[in-house]
């Protein structure tokens, strides 16, 4: 049995970050960053159709990013948001993203899945981007899980902002071309 538990990101990943500007001024800046983190999961086949990254809320500065590692990893927790956050909370030193100083924002390739909605009030996420519609990965055959209907209020209800069609069909392209590319749908067989 293993004692410690490792997810890498894929090594394109930090040369991509290293040669880029730090700061996205605009919300499409910052979601054309997730979408591309996603499109380049898909074209170096290192993950899913998904992509996610963390920004300083006040000076749009990038804080970490993520991407779905889910089959690479054989981790069914490895989502975009969820790497995006934990390696926020790691090079943070905290658990509580809402902790600290500043406010962070989860900018996100598509809505997310049940897992990842839980995810974010712990977080301590406090605006919530996002680009795809769950209609759109559940179109290719992904399982998002059982998400409440209205699950935009119950994020603003706990005061998370959501914006979501943010660069929509850039992002549902990217899901598109999984699908083309004949990508594995990773749903659980008896969830």
């Amino acid at each position: 049995m293993k004692s410690d538990i490792s997810i890498h990101l894929p090594d394109w990943s930090a040369q991509l970050i290293s040669g880029t500007d730090k700061t996205f001024p605009t919300r499409e800046s910052r979601m054309s960053l997730a979408i591309l983190l996603s499109r380049l999961n898909v074209e170096n086949a290192t993950g899913g159709p998904f992509g996610a990254a963390i920004f300083n809320m006040d000076t749009h500065e990038l804080l970490s990013i993520g991407m779905n590692l889910v089959v690479s990893s054989d981790c069914s927790m490895a989502h975009a948001e969820m790497i995006a956050i934990s390696c926020a909370q790691q090079l943070l030193g905290s658990f509580d993203l809402g902790a600290t100083p500043c406010r962070y924002e989860l900018v996100t390739s598509c809505e997310p899945c049940a897992m990842c909605f839980g995810a974010i009030p712990w977080s301590g996420i406090r605006h919530l981007a996002c680009g795809a519609r769950d209609a759109d990965a559940r179109a290719i055959g992904f399982d998002e899980g059982p998400k409440m209907a209205d699950w935009k209020e119950a994020l603003e209800s706990r005061g998370i902002t959501v914006e979501t069609d943010i660069c929509r069909q850039e992002a549902a392209d990217v899901l598109q071309l999984y699908a083309k590319d004949r990508g594995t749908i990773y749903n659980g067989r008896h969830g």
